[in-house]
């Protein structure tokens, strides 16, 4: 039976982000899955990054492997927003610097041992792992209104279930929500010729427009008012930047700075991409029936829309006894709020070894976490705390990958 020291389960900038944190510290890894799967599979050609460059790193400890070396490596510019295939080619050749020996086989089950857990691996295999770090993403949380819950996803779908919207092309589609993911859909899908009309229950669309002048790099105050991991407005950032500040804070402080970083906002430059599709605010759908191959949409003021089908840009919500690959005996134990479990400062749960980063971890450490550019923070506390007081040196094998990305082009 194979063992290691930790195992990652997920291939994704914070799975990425921990192993290359983790073989830093010293640690023997064992990563799976398959690398930037969601990104690939759940996100929508076309789409470009909200997030501004210096918040699109995935972390390394010696940040040799940015945006900015993997431009150098390849001997290319990247356009700004960075579209997704680039950041998708840029976690892949990220990838191939730090686990080379990515396993991409799934893990079907986690149980726990006497000395740690077991995983039992696609095709029968069983590893043995003292440490397991979760980094498997949010694909599994797809908040689905219950309204839409005995719809057939060929009339009712969440926006996480395309890759190509150009299947709509000709149909008529309403876009629910309105934030970055709806609104962005509803652009994408207009673009593509569909017939789109966006609901969405704010009275207006709330826009990333101000924030420019201060986001100015002629302003002499912007990383006062700014951090670079770019969560949260004017100030705010600086302290959701640091969520070993916000994690002392009082809870109902904490959960205000998380709701004022996360509000549904659309990118400034989204506004000209939507000026022609139709925009419906301060409105909610109350009831959806399927006739046929239509579905009628009726919306709280008695209007009543036929169409081809309904898009749900309605975020996600974070559930992890939905993760399937985590044992009844792990997903019972768990301590949890609201689907999040409960970390300690070095991201590990109530269940000894068992550490979550990414999305999981916005209970424990705010909203930072659902973003790339938390991977800088998650991967040095994670790090930390894992390899505990080993104080182990790197040896050179350790140290070759952090290299390889100012040496040579990673290809």
């Amino acid at each position: 039976m194979s063992n290691c020291e930790a195992a990652i389960i997920g291939a994704g900038p914070y799975g990425l982000a921990a192993t290359a944190h983790l073989r830093s510290a010293g640690l023997q890894t064992w990563t799976f899955g398959q690398c930037m799967e969601f990104w690939q599979n759940q996100m929508p050609a076309g789409m470009l990054l909200r997030s501004p460059w210096d918040a699109s790193h995935i972390a390394d400890p010696h940040h040799a492997l940015t945006l900015d070396e993997y431009e150098k490596a390849r001997s290319i510019r990247l356009s700004r927003p960075v579209p997704l295939n680039d950041f998708i080619e840029y976690g892949r050749w990220f990838q191939r610097q730090v686990v080379p020996d990515l396993d991409t086989r799934r893990v079907q089950q986690i149980q726990r041992t006497s000395t740690g857990f077991r995983l039992m691996i696609t095709g029968g295999e069983t590893i043995e792992a003292q440490r397991v770090v979760i980094a498997a993403g949010i694909g599994p949380f797809a908040r689905r209104p219950s309204l839409f819950s005995a719809t057939p996803q060929s009339l009712a779908s969440h926006s996480s279930d395309h890759r190509d919207l150009s299947c709509f092309r000709g149909r008529r589609v309403i876009v629910v929500g309105g934030g970055q993911s709806a609104i962005e859909s509803a652009a994408l899908l207009h673009e593509t010729g569909a017939d789109v009309e966006l609901v969405l229950r704010r009275p207006s669309v709330r826009w990333l427009r101000r924030s420019a002048l201060f986001h100015s790099r002629y302003n002499p105050f912007r990383r006062i008012l700014y951090h670079r991991t770019d969560v949260g407005p004017a100030v705010l950032s600086q302290l959701v930047s640091r969520p070993d500040w916000l994690r002392r804070l009082p809870l109902g402080v904490q959960q205000k700075a998380a709701i004022r970083s996360i509000r549904p906002a659309g990118a400034a430059w989204l506004v000209p991409r939507v000026q022609a599709v139709r925009i419906t605010t301060g409105r909610h759908v109350i009831n959806a029936q399927p006739t046929g191959d239509q579905i009628s949409v009726t919306l709280d003021d008695g209007s009543m829309r036929w169409v081809d089908h309904v898009l749900l840009g309605t975020g996600y919500r974070v559930d992890v006894s939905r993760y399937a690959f985590l044992s009844h005996d792990i997903a019972e134990s768990l301590s949890q709020v609201d689907g999040y479990p409960e970390l300690d400062r070095g991201f590990q749960s109530s269940i000894p070894g068992l550490y979550f980063v990414g999305a999981p971890a916005a209970w424990s450490f705010g909203p930072l976490m659902r973003f790339v550019s938390g991977t800088e923070f998650a991967g040095r506390v994670l790090a930390k705390a894992a390899a505990g007081n080993r104080g182990a040196r790197l040896s050179a094998e350790k140290l070759q990958w952090a290299r390889v990305a100012k040496s040579q082009s990673g290809w």
